[in-house]
Order: structure tokens, then sequence, then C-alpha cells
């Protein structure tokens, strides 16, 4: 056997592999798990995980894509950089789409791919594509390493630029002759997370605002929270009786049964919370981008100044003032904020308490479903989640309007219990479910799929057969795309053209790959499915049919279809 080949304790600075190095490394900075696909590209990698299996594990994956969301859920859940290694050209555009999700939802993550040797380089060699220009867009820092002694500096540099600020994807090309270099050079030490801390001076203004306000709102959103730093928000909150929501797809950021939260900001808000926010004198942005979702296409805040005062709190300082003018913009991580506000308390008693438990009361309203057309209700299907479900159970979704029901009906009550794209990218559901298993299997993981979504990832079920993860998934099939189908009518009525959709037994596709599976055509067939789901020793497949009519929570396509013709359309 090649000598080069035996790995070397990781503190001995003696010659190793380029491919060797780079494991050594990844795990000099805490990581334990790496979702792939593997590739001959990267073949001195694998030799790594290999040689340090008892350090470190590839999650071997069935599409880069579910790989890269795998990555990203990874990230969200642990707070910390989840990595992912594809091979080059279609392993990089496939997994492309897990970096956008890491992008938008400000998820740390690492992409390693293979790529072309230097001796081939800029040829269009067999899958070769210049990633720094493919990924630069959508993401932090991309880089190539050309020099197997370099490992350590890039490594280093990637998981900090990922870490800092506002946190995101970092791409690493890594040339297939550099990984099978020789080098000799020590490791580097575990990276530092860097955040910005709020000056007292704007502290001191932040509570002058506050102080001053009489209808102010909280949203609190976007990523680098800890268990602390929600803990800190909350003692904060409740201090000012504040009324809290959440952004789009952060509803774990604060326990969705206190009495003053108030709803979630972003796609299918409630009507009258969306008017306290236009009526508001003073909206608290804690952590989000104040993107198109959260603001509702720019309308609950008018842009670039809107006629509420605007306090912005966010890790990056390039996101404050890109879209909005505020008040006070305030360049600080969560943890950092969170731990700067959390003794601040009014000088006075603070007049807007009932404004706050009215609208904790608006919120609790909106949780009463009304009917839905068909057999099988969604929103009973949610609320029976709510009720077996023990309190720490994660939660994964796509895209779609399945995931209205969702987002309306179901309460978070703990931290990281919620895995969504803010990006709205399909596909995201099965694959983030079983990230979450893997991640943590002392958990119960639910993932919530459209049947159009399911479909996009849903191989990744082998994935969660090889690892023994347990998952119950649930998809909601209504022969559509749905979301699509829903503005269809809106624009164009009744000319149905690109969204029916000819699906498979999803249970039976459970069970090829050794899952249970069940159709559920009946609202009081879903609680006896899923309590023998959540006894059972391994995965699930629970495929609800439901009436196409029941398009979103509060509506149906009969219903948008007579609204557009109505209106000449």
């Amino acid at each position: 056997m090649d000598q080069r080949l035996i790995m070397p304790p990781a503190t001995s600075p003696q010659p190793r592999i380029g491919g060797h190095i780079l494991v050594d490394n990844l795990i000099a900075h805490g990581v334990e798990t790496v979702f792939g696909v593997p590739g001959e590209s990267f073949l001195a990698v694998l030799d790594g995980f290999y040689a340090r299996q008892d350090r470190i594990r590839f999650i071997i994956c069935r599409q880069e894509g579910g790989a890269a969301n795998m990555a990203d859920a990874h990230g969200k859940l642990t707070g910390r950089p989840g990595v992912c290694m594809v091979t080059r050209g279609p392993g990089a555009t496939n997994a492309s789409i897990g970096v956008h999700t890491a992008f938008q939802d400000s998820t740390p993550m690492v992409l390693l791919i293979g790529q072309v040797g230097g001796d081939f380089v800029d040829r269009e060699a067999f899958q070769e594509i210049d990633y720094r220009q493919m990924f630069r867009p959508i993401a932090k820092w991309v880089a190539q390493i050309d020099r197997a002694e370099r490992i350590p500096e890039y490594v280093s540099h990637a998981f900090h630029v990922a870490m800092s600020g506002r946190p995101g994807p970092v791409v690493l090309a890594l040339p297939e002759d550099m990984l099978t270099q020789e080098a000799t050079v020590a490791d580097l030490a575990h990276y530092q997370t860097v955040q910005a801390a709020p000056a007292p001076a704007d502290i001191a203004r932040f509570a002058g605002l506050l102080a001053a306000a009489n209808a102010p709102v909280v949203v609190l959103g976007g990523s680098g929270w800890d268990q602390a730093a929600r803990a800190n928000i909350r003692a904060f909150a409740e201090a000012w009786q504040l009324p809290v929501g959440c952004a789009f797809r952060f509803q774990d950021l604060f326990d969705n049964t206190h009495p003053q939260y108030v709803g979630d900001v972003g796609i299918g808000i409630n009507p009258k919370l969306a008017a306290r926010i236009r009526d508001a004198d003073l909206v608290v942005a804690i952590g989000p981008r104040l993107g198109e979702m959260t603001t509702g296409g720019y309308t609950l805040l008018a842009a670039p100044r809107s006629t509420q005062k605007l306090i912005h709190v966010h890790a990056g300082a390039d996101e404050l003032g890109r879209v909005y003018q505020g008040e006070l913009l305030i360049n600080a991580g969560m943890q950092r904020f969170a731990e700067a506000v959390r003794e601040l308390k009014p000088a006075a008693p603070v007049g807007w308490g009932q404004r706050t438990r009215e609208a904790n009361a608006e919120y609790l309203a909106n949780r009463v479903p009304q009917a839905m057309p068909g057999a099988l209700d969604l929103a009973a299907v949610v609320l029976t989640c709510q009720e077996l479900l023990p309190d720490d159970a994660i939660l994964t979704n796509g895209a779609g309007n399945y995931s209205g029901w969702v987002h309306r009906f179901y309460q978070h009550r703990k931290f990281r219990t919620q895995l969504a794209p803010t990006s709205g990218a399909m596909g995201y559901g099965v694959p983030s479910a079983v990230a979450a298993a893997i991640t943590h299997p002392e958990r119960t993981v639910v993932s919530f799929s459209g049947d159009g979504c399911f479909l996009m990832n849903g191989q990744e079920m082998a994935t969660a057969a090889q690892y023994d993860a347990k998952v119950i998934f649930v998809v909601i099939n209504n022969g559509m795309y749905g979301t699509i189908r829903m503005h269809q009518e809106r624009e164009y009525p009744a000319r149905i053209s690109g969204t029916p959709l000819r699906n498979p037994d999803f249970a039976a596709m459970a069970r090829a790959f050794g899952h249970a599976g069940e159709i559920i055509t009946r609202t009081d067939e879903f609680r006896p499915a899923l309590e023998r789901a959540l006894a059972a020793p391994g995965s699930t497949l629970l495929e609800l049919r439901i009436d196409p009519e029941a398009i979103t929570t509060r509506t149906t396509l009969a219903e948008l279809r007579a609204q557009a013709q109505a209106k000449g359309k």
C-alpha cells in the first residue's frame, strides 16, 4: 500500500496527502457529519473519511440537491456550518439549490466541490465549471485550493466567513491533483465566531424610541440565535409587555403559546396582524432581513421609508439600510443584542399592554379553522399533530400551499423545532427531515410535503432507511402544483395549463424503501395513523388525499375563479 495513504495523527505535522489534510481540518473545526454524494474527483477525501471514520461520518445521499438541503438543515439545527461534499459539474449544479437556500436563509454552510486537475483547467474538461463565477451571487465566499499545504488556511477562512456577521454559505473547489499532493503542514485550531455588539448609545436610543411609542410591534427572525438569546429576548419582551411576532418560517424563535405572541409575519399572515403592523408607530425588527415574504411584498412596511418608525437590528452591516431607511439601525449579532437588552426595563409603566393582549387574542382566534372542502381536513390534521407530538418535535416542510396549514395552526413551543426554506425552494421537506433525524435521533421528526414537492427529493427516503433515521413523512396529495394553480385561477381563471399531476401510490413507494406507508382519505383516519407512526420503530409515510378545492386555509379554487371572473379576467 502506498505509504502516503496512511493518515498520521492530526496533531503531528507529518507528510499527508491533501484529501487527508482536508478531513483532519474538518475535524479540527468540530465537523462530525458531512452530507454528500461520492465522485471520482475526490477519492482522496473519501479515503480520508475512511481513515477517520471513528471521528467523522460521510452520509451517503442519493442526489446532491438533497445532500445540500441536509447540510442546510444541519446548519440550522446546530448553529454551526453544515458541510456538504459533491463532485464537479452536475454534482455542483444540483447542490446549488441548497446553497441558494442557505444564502437567503442566512444558514452557515460549507460546500466542498471536486474539481478537474490543474493540468486540465480552462480546457472545458470533463464536467469543468468555473465555480467562482457560478456561485459568486449566492455565496459569501468562493475559492479554489490549488496547493495542499494551504488547505488548513482555506478551510479556516471558510468556517470563519460562514459564521461571521450574517451567516451564510461558502464554496471551496478542490482540484483532483491537489488532493493527492503530499504536504507537511500543521492543522489549525477551531474557528471563532465573531459577532458585532450594540454600542451603549444604540441601546440608550433604542430604549428612548420604545418609551416614546404608543403601538410598537416586535418581529423576530434571521439566524445566529441560540437558546440563551431566545430566553433573553423573551425576558426583554416580558419586561416591556411587547407584542412579538416571528418572521416567515422563523416561528420557533418565540414560544407560540406565550400570551405576548401575536403570530407569524409571512405568507398567509393573519389579516388582523397585518393591520396592526401597518398601524404601528414603531416596528422593532430583530434579526430578519425584511425581505419580500416578511414585508408582504414591501407593503406592511413601505419601501424605502416606512410610515412607521423602524428599528432594525441585524448581524450583517450590509443588510442595514439595504431596502429600508430606519430610525435606528443596529449592527449586532443576535446573541450580543439579546444580552444587551435582557435587563433593559422601562422607566415608567408602558401603555400598550392591553393592545398586546388584544393582538394575542386575535392570534388565538386565527387558529380556529373554517370549514374545508372534502372528507379530510388539513387543519384538523395539524391540530392533531399539535396534540400528539412532543414539544421538541422537529417539523419540516418545503414550498407549497400545504405549508400554510402548518404555519397557521401549529404552535412551536421549543427552539429549533421548525425547518423550512425562506427561499421558497421545493423539495426541502424530505431531506431536511432526514438530516434532522440523523442529527437528533432522540427527537420526533415530521416532514410535510406536497405531492409535487415530495417527488423533487423523495429519493432521500433511501438515505433515511440506510441510516435508520426515523421520520414521519406526511405527503399532502391534491394532484397538482397547488400554488401555481392558485395564481393561475387568479390571473387566468379556468385556463388550466402546466399544473395537473398524475401521482404514484406514495404509500407503496415508501414501502418499497422499507418504510411503513398508509393512505388517508378521511379526517378520522389520521389520529390512529399518526399514533401508529409515532409508536413504530422506523419511518412511516402518511399520504393524505385531499380535495383539490381546498387550495388555501381561507379560500377555495371555485371562490378564486369566481372572484377573478367578476373582475373581468
